[in-house]
């Protein structure tokens, strides 16, 4: 429930605060086994206990006993005074699987404003922080404990923009940093990447943005901005060493917009077209409403929906389902506040894909178990097809022609190939026009298979079966039904491979790129062994029965990709969505909760039906 889950915003966020401030701060507790600072750990001791009674209080779901498994083991580290990089990991991991247990918003939603930030640190922080953020402004006199020294870099490589945010926003209990909850949500951010960017000197900017530009190894870390400001700079140097990490780091906290205008941090793009969206309909600008919905989510959440579909299909669906749902309250004029409720319910959804994709969502388990499963999801409706061809032309004793249909799919193989290079190094491909690519390949496969579906049904009596082999097609026309058998296997074996490339393509900049070559691996191993089972087993089915059950098999794939290229096409703008309640969406049978994709599947039955009834009435008409 919406309800439940803010709730426990609060709860959450600052129980991962307190988990921040123990990773940061516990060295200066303990060293070597003992106690150097009786107060600081008591305080370690106390905000410990404090995440175990708040871990405690959430809602239950299936991660919170682990966490409280974890809490306990964290506190059982502070208590025996263990190694301060022990604690730190600890805390640190226990941080991460809370955000992804119970995710909470992460980043801003527009790259922050510095020079706004300039100003409310100067009226609110350097009194007790210093203009230089030092720690020694003229307010910090007699403070116990004192002020953070905001330029002190060993504490900041610590620290995330997040921790920063997060102190703003509730303060800090035992201290004298008070709460600045009465700041909005922009202005806070706003100080926390001004106050971010004091332990990192500007004359490192023009260097950090150059490694940021030529070296990927930032990118993956920081793909989108709830990536970047829940990291820590010493996270980073781990990667790709501490000079260059202070580089990079002193470049995006000064210039935040650069990971927002990165294909990977989307999604600040898709709520500041969303909010610009939500502006133009209350001005009585529908149609720009409506431009602003969809380009949100072609420009915005494409990019990052094959990760996303990978590490978690439910909420990537119930994502693209409220994004059509906008785009219908928006087309049929519903009132303001019914529109201004999609756009809401669409930003707490990004707020929870916002920490699906964070980077500690990017194990190898996911990334393997995510390519093994896009290669056998796209590869068996495929691999349906292509051996059903191979097996007609064998049982048909057309096996001149079969060559054409190997050839196909191979071309279809290159051709994929050449596309993620070209759309590597040459031009990037839009998310308009993946999705018409796939919403027409889909529908122009998915008229040749009802023909073919038809057709096959009609030779699945004998006697239509004996007429056929008397009426064999000549040699000449045998090798222009064979280029047309091409051109089937090319459009069916391109459209998955070119879906499954973005797939690819999209997990494989997360990193873990061994895992990923190796779920691709054991999905081709499995794909092989169901095409030589169903060739195997298709050639000892008498030549009636296996026409009849190919028609069925066809018929099903036909109606399945008519929903998915009308689905593909209204992703795309090019038709309007009027959803329907009560349908599920099953992306694998094509069906969706749209008038448009229902009514799309229904015609293709009505048709093979139609079909299908004509075939069995000629038939009996011989008999």
């Amino acid at each position: 429930m919406p309800s439940q889950a803010l709730a426990s915003d609060a709860d959450v966020q600052t129980a991962w605060r307190l988990l921040d401030y123990v990773a940061v701060d516990y060295a200066g507790a303990v060293s070597g086994g003992r106690v150097s600072n009786e107060a600081e750990y008591a305080e370690m001791v106390e905000f410990a206990g404090q995440v175990e009674t708040r871990l405690e209080s959430l809602p239950e779901k299936s991660g919170k006993a682990d966490l409280l498994r974890r809490t306990g083991a964290l506190r059982a580290a502070i208590t025996a005074k263990a190694a301060p990089n022990e604690v730190a990991t600890q805390a640190r991991a226990l941080a991460s699987a809370l955000l992804v247990a119970y995710p909470v918003p992460l980043a801003p939603t527009a790259p922050p404003d510095l020079a706004r930030g300039a100003a409310l640190y100067a009226q609110n922080c350097a009194t007790c922080h210093g203009t230089t953020g030092d720690g020694h402004g003229p307010g910090s006199v007699g403070l116990d404990p004192r002020p953070i020294a905001f330029s002190d870099k060993a504490r900041a490589d610590q620290r995330s923009l997040f921790g920063l945010y997060q102190v703003i926003t509730q303060g800090l209990d035992g201290t004298a940093m008070a709460s600045f909850e009465s700041l909005s949500d922009q202005d806070r951010w706003a100080l926390a990447f001004y106050v971010g960017g004091f332990a990192y000197p500007s004359s490192e900017i023009r260097r950090g943005e150059r490694v940021w530009r030529d070296d990927a190894s930032p990118g993956q870390r920081y793909p989108n901005m709830a990536a970047f400001v829940g990291a820590t700079p010493a996270a980073l140097a781990g990667d790709i060493g501490a000079q260059r990490a202070e580089a990079v780091t002193a470049y995006l906290r000064h210039h935040p917009e650069a990971v927002a205008t990165r294909e990977g941090g989307s999604l600040a793009l898709t709520r500041e077209r969303l909010k610009a969206s939500l502006d133009a309909y209350a001005a009585g600008n529908r149609k720009a409403a409506a431009d602003l919905a969809l380009s949100a989510y072609l420009d915005g959440f494409e990019p990052v929906e094959p990760v996303l579909a990978a590490r978690d299909p439910a909420l990537m669906a119930r994502i693209e389902q409220a994004m059509g749902a906008l785009r219908a309250a928006i087309g049929r004029g519903r009132p303001l506040a019914e529109v201004e409720a999609a756009n809401q319910e669409l930003a707490s959804l990004f707020g929870d894909a916002e920490a699906r994709l964070a980077p500690e969502s990017a194990s190898s388990v996911s990334s393997f178990l995510g390519a093994f499963g896009v290669l056998l999801r796209e590869g068996l409706e495929a691999l349906l097809i292509v051996v059903a061809m191979i097996a007609f032309l064998r049982k048909t004793e057309r096996t001149e022609v079969l060559g054409f249909v190997h050839r196909g799919w191979v071309a279809a193989l290159a051709a994929g190939v050449a596309t993620w290079f070209v759309a590597t190094y040459f031009i990037g491909i839009s998310g308009a026009s993946r999705e018409l690519t796939e919403g027409f390949g889909s529908l122009f496969a998915a008229v040749i298979l009802v023909t073919v579906g038809i057709w096959m049904h009609g030779k699945s009596n004998a006697e239509a079966w004996q007429r056929y082999i008397r009426e064999k097609m000549t040699h000449a026309l045998s090798k222009r039904s064979g280029w047309f058998l091409f051109l089937l296997a090319f459009v069916v074996v391109y459209r998955e491979v070119f879906e499954t490339i973005l797939f690819y393509a999209a997990l494989w900049a997360q990193g873990n790129g061994l895992a990923m070559l190796g779920g691709a691996a054991a999905a081709a191993a499995l794909l092989a062994v169901l095409a030589w089972i169903m060739l195997r087993y298709s050639t000892r089915l008498p030549i009636t029965q296996f026409f009849s059950w190919s028609a069925i098999l066809i018929a099903i794939l036909a109606v399945v990709l008519a929903g998915k290229g009308i689905a593909g096409l209204q992703e795309a703008g090019i038709l309007g969505v009027v959803p329907l309640s009560g349908i599920p969406r099953i992306q694998m049978l094509g069906l969706f909760p749209t008038t448009e994709t229902v009514v799309a599947q229904l015609v293709a039955m009505a048709i093979l039906v139609a079909g299908f009834w004509l075939n069995r009435k000629g038939a009996g008409r011989e008999t």
